[in-house]
């Protein structure tokens, strides 16, 4: 499958970001592998074991379970200490409530039964239909998911309910912070046609290191215009939204879904698209493909071939040209650049020069 070939995709997740790569690699695209945030390992995690005894101490009347992954895994590090029998025996004797079918999937999987699991899989509807129900005087246990779960757990403490978090994974900084400022700088420079984000925290820290390195807004820009967010969800994409980047977003919140939605918008959306004399161009953020032939183009080169490829077959002065080559002085920049493109390509004819007048891409009706 070449339906990505030529395709530059970042990746800001650490969790299964190996299936991630894996497919867009064989569908042709390459990828920048930059985890925004890592995860402790469960089962190193002291807090999260301190956090089950508690719970297997003091019982909760009700448990909301918002991650099948996150309830897995709680049980995976409880075993690992011991604590596993004691804790599902604690979650059976109360009221356990899922934010979807993921959640509710591994509850049961765990010989336990959901009195509840919400539609629409977010928390903020799940905190609604307890307060509805009634948590006055009730201890009520939330495993946690990310960052974005604190704030809407707040209805619960003014309906009167004892609240306590569990979190079930905690993010930390990137191991590869120099990755994550390329990944910023990449998508400032509009070079990457797209970045996925799969969890909240991985989008704000993204934002974060954008603010930090005073490239914040061109990222927001460039969002906006030449590179494609996708997030996974509606609670990945909050933060994004938050800054004005509207993100792709699957109609099913799974990754096989996202997955899927980003290849097919990136097949039908390439930078620039011309039928020519040589055959079907298609530009992308750091390369083109002619005929189905990638071709590997320095950044000047590529950016006179894009504005060329967008103007389909009509003329453009050296003067036209010159925007795309910025830091350029003047119009023999274009020229020379012109040579180093018409050098990369299979056939100079390719890029015709018009005398007088400049130059056009040899296209086809």
């Amino acid at each position: 499958m070449t339906e990505l070939l030529g395709v530059t995709i970042g990746i800001t997740s650490d969790r299964r970001s190996g299936d991630m790569i894996a497919t867009f690699e064989r569908k042709g695209a390459r990828v920048l592998h930059a985890p925004t945030m890592r995860i402790v390992p469960l089962t190193e995690d002291d807090q999260l074991l301190a956090d089950t005894r508690d719970v297997i101490a003091d019982p909760p009347d009700v448990v909301l379970v918002t991650t099948g992954i996150g309830l897995r895994g709680w049980v995976e590090a409880a075993d690992a200490a011991g604590l596993a029998g004691p804790l599902l025996e604690t979650m059976g004797r109360a009221r356990v409530v899922a934010r979807g079918p993921k959640a509710t999937g591994v509850i049961r999987a765990n010989g336990l039964r959901e009195a509840w699991s919400a539609a629409s899989e977010q928390t903020a509807e799940a905190v609604e239909r307890l307060v509805a129900d009634g948590v006055d005087g009730c201890s009520v246990v939330v495993q946690l998911h990310g960052a974005a779960d604190e704030h809407q757990l707040a209805p619960l403490v003014a309906a009167g309910a004892r609240v306590r978090g569990v979190s079930v994974y905690r993010w930390l900084p990137p191991a590869d912070p120099d990755a994550v400022d390329r990944l910023v700088d990449l998508v400032a420079e509009r070079a990457l046609d797209a970045v996925t984000f799969t969890s909240a925290p991985g989008a704000v820290a993204l934002l974060e290191v954008a603010q930090r390195r005073g490239r914040h807004d061109e990222l927001v820009a460039a969002f906006a215009d030449g590179v494609v967010a996708c997030a996974v969800g509606d609670v990945t994409a909050e933060p994004l939204r938050a800054v004005g980047i509207e993100p792709l977003v699957p109609d099913r919140w799974r990754l096989g879904a996202l997955l899927r939605t980003l290849t097919a918008h990136l097949a039908e959306n390439p930078v620039a698209d011309v039928s020519t004399v040589q055959g079907r161009l298609v530009v992308r953020a750091q390369t083109a493909v002619l005929d189905g032939v990638l071709l590997e183009l320095a950044p000047g080169p590529r950016a006179l071939l894009r504005r060329l490829a967008e103007a389909r077959g009509a003329v453009l002065s050296r003067e036209d040209l010159l925007p795309a080559l910025p830091g350029a002085a003047d119009v023999h920049a274009v020229e020379v650049t012109i040579g180093r493109l018409r050098a990369a390509l299979p056939d100079a004819s390719l890029v015709r020069t018009v005398v007088k007048r400049g130059y056009r891409l040899e296209t086809t009706p």
